[in-house]
């Protein structure tokens, strides 16, 4: 009976192996007729191309390995941003969906049922060829806030100029530890003794206050370099100082943060109606206000039913942000698997490579999320 249930098993997998061996075959002949090697040596080599947006010091002298470096740190800065924001517009449109104000209710119905029902590819469309494209040249361009300005060739504003910024940053990590510490602490006191502390007030002041110091007695310091107008040609204008962010970052953020919270809604707002409401009334009940009811009863109980859906919007838009390459967003797809394998023939290589690039950052995605959803949830005694 064992060998029957093990049979099966062992037939799928020798299909599995040979179908993969077919194509691992197929693909060396094919390359040993062209004369292409197998490797991964063209890492080292010289790249010989420019990239237009890098968060690290990167030219065309630099390796292909540079080049793929500054395709995944735009790739992650991309859904690093696009995961933050649409989950904080993704939590305010959920709620406000189930607001008893009808103007606000449908507000939100009509966003929800509006950017989620047309394409992203066209989205991104919109907002790089239609919306950032209507934006003024360099020169005409006004000052925003007094010291930004917003044009066809990208958003420019004041950069910081850090001194010692590595305290800085430092202390920052020891306010966060602070922060995880003190909240499961609270989280304790509250569960055995009933003890509410201002859990948010008190995380805001140590985040605050410890970084400050660092500027009292640290040796931090910390000052603003500003975008000023130069003229390149007679008719070219540029800035130089501060900070820019091209247009195709801001469009491509600017799709995936209100495509994906659409859905991260939806799932709130799930979430939400998953509650019973006789626990609600029973909160209302003993005193507890609208805003207590939802953060203390609702909120905590609604999450087992939010973060797994969340959890796959988060995987879709990093993986959507591979759209990038449509308006030239130097991303790891286009700079990786477009211009090197292009340049160096290694398709087979770079391919695998990128494939597994993307399949490890959805699986970190997917630990982290999978560990908060098991320690937020009810634990039977």
């Amino acid at each position: 009976m064992k060998f029957k249930k093990i049979l099966p098993q062992l037939i799928t997998l020798l299909v599995i192996i040979l179908i993969f061996g077919f194509f691992t075959m197929n693909a060396q002949v094919n390359m040993d007729n062209r004369g292409i090697e197998f490797g991964f040596g063209f890492l080292s080599q010289e790249a010989s191309f420019d990239i237009q947006f890098s968060l690290i010091d990167y030219d065309g002298s630099h390796s292909y390995a540079r080049a793929y470096l500054v395709g995944l740190l735009n790739t992650l800065l991309v859904a690093f941003i696009g995961i933050i924001f649409a989950t904080i517009l993704g939590v305010i449109i959920g709620i406000a969906r189930l607001s008893p104000n009808y103007l606000i209710n449908q507000t939100a119905s009509i966003y929800i049922e509006f950017f989620r029902n047309i394409p992203l590819l066209l989205q991104i469309f919109f907002w790089y060829f239609a919306a950032l494209r209507a934006l003024p040249m360099p020169e005409n361009a006004s000052l925003l806030l007094g010291s930004s300005y917003m044009t066809i060739k990208g958003l420019y504003t004041p950069a910081p100029v850090w001194t010692n910024f590595d305290i800085f940053l430092g202390a920052i990590i020891i306010a966060l530890i602070l922060i995880f510490f003190f909240a499961r602490f609270a989280k304790k006191k509250q569960e055995q003794e009933g003890i509410q502390y201002p859990v948010f007030f008190i995380s805001l002041v140590i985040f605050i206050i410890i970084p400050l110091i660092t500027f009292l007695i640290g040796g931090v310091d910390l000052s603003f370099s500003f975008p000023k107008l130069r003229q390149l040609a007679q008719s070219s204008y540029t800035f130089d100082g501060g900070m820019g962010i091209p247009p195709e970052l801001t469009a491509l953020t600017l799709a995936l943060t209100l495509y994906t919270a659409t859905f991260i809604a939806e799932n709130v707002r799930a979430g939400i109606q998953g509650i019973g409401k006789g626990q609600k009334e029973a909160a209302a009940s003993i005193g507890l206000t609208t805003g207590q009811v939802l953060k203390l009863v609702v909120m905590p109980q609604a999450l087992r039913i939010i973060i797994p859906p969340t959890t796959n919007q988060y995987l879709n838009l990093t993986k959507n942000s591979s759209l990038a390459a449509a308006i030239a967003y130097p991303d790891l797809v286009l700079v990786f698997a477009g211009t090197a394998m292009m340049q160096t023939g290694k398709a087979i290589e770079i391919v695998a490579i990128t494939m597994a690039t993307y399949l490890s950052i959805s699986l970190l995605i997917s630990l982290f999320m999978n560990w908060y959803n098991k320690s937020i949830a009810i634990k039977e005694k």
